[in-house]
């Protein structure tokens, strides 16, 4: 009797742990096995996650069953530190599900440290600052016992400050010293340009620019100028200058 019983139990065992079985295995086929064979084949449409941060695309990504992958960083003028500003694949795309999306992320504006111009010559300023990516803005003249005349004297955005490319370094060059006087050059017949260039060389200002018809001479070169050439002026002085021009506007 006794042994009939502990038969009757361990096939009650036995059909429980069968059972239980067959429960897990239907719960594993139904919550896993089936949703990713239903999938199989089915295409997402991937967002759009550009000018998002990071953190924000990911999630968005994670929403629609893709996967997000950081995978550069690059200097952008456009977009802030930390937003995405490429995706591969790109919104509006095609793929499966649990795809891979590459991102890259805008590592922020690249600054340029503005270069030391105090003691160079315009020219030279000119030509450091282009090599920086920089441009030169705006002269004020002022005498100077310390630095020669047509030198800059001191720059209104200091060395080492990092600015946007492309900015504008304004400056001040020296006259000289005060009382120095210095020769008025020869700008007649010379293109507007060249005309320019040789005023500033000389520590001297542009003054008022009156453009005249005048059949005779190419559009932008120099009738007459006042102080005349040869002339000793202060440093600084301002040049009139009449220029040629065809037709009603002036040509520049």
């Amino acid at each position: 009797m006794a042994t009939r019983s502990k038969r009757l139990s361990r096939r009650l065992r036995t059909l429980l742990l069968f059972t239980a079985v067959c429960v897990l295995l239907f719960v594993v086929v139904d919550d896993i096995v089936m949703p990713r064979y239903v999938q199989l084949g089915q295409t997402i449409r991937v967002p759009n996650v550009v000018g998002k941060t990071l953190d924000e695309a990911l999630q968005i990504l994670a929403a629609h069953g893709l996967e997000g992958k950081k995978s550069d960083v690059k200097p952008d003028r456009h977009f802030p530190e930390g937003t995405v500003i490429l995706q591969n694949p790109p919104a509006e795309a095609e793929v499966k599900s649990g795809r891979g999306v590459y991102l890259t992320v805008s590592g922020g504006e690249v600054l340029i440290a503005v270069p030391g111009l105090r003691g160079k010559t315009i020219r030279d300023a000119t030509f450091t600052l282009e090599r920086y990516g920089l441009a030169l803005g705006s002269l004020r003249y002022e005498t100077s016992d310390e630095y020669p005349q047509g030198t800059i004297i001191d720059q209104e955005i200091g060395e080492g400050t990092r600015v946007s490319a492309g900015r504008a370094i304004n400056v001040i060059v020296s006259m000289g010293k005060s009382g120095e006087r210095v020769q008025v050059p020869d700008l007649l017949r010379k293109s507007y340009m060249e005309a320019e260039r040789l005023i500033v060389q000389a520590g001297l200002q542009i003054g008022n620019v009156t453009y005249q018809l005048n059949a005779d001479l190419l559009p932008n070169t120099i009738i007459d100028q006042y102080p005349r050439p040869g002339e000793f002026v202060l440093p600084g002085q301002a040049i009139d200058l009449f220029v040629a021009r065809k037709g009603d506007r002036p040509q520049y």
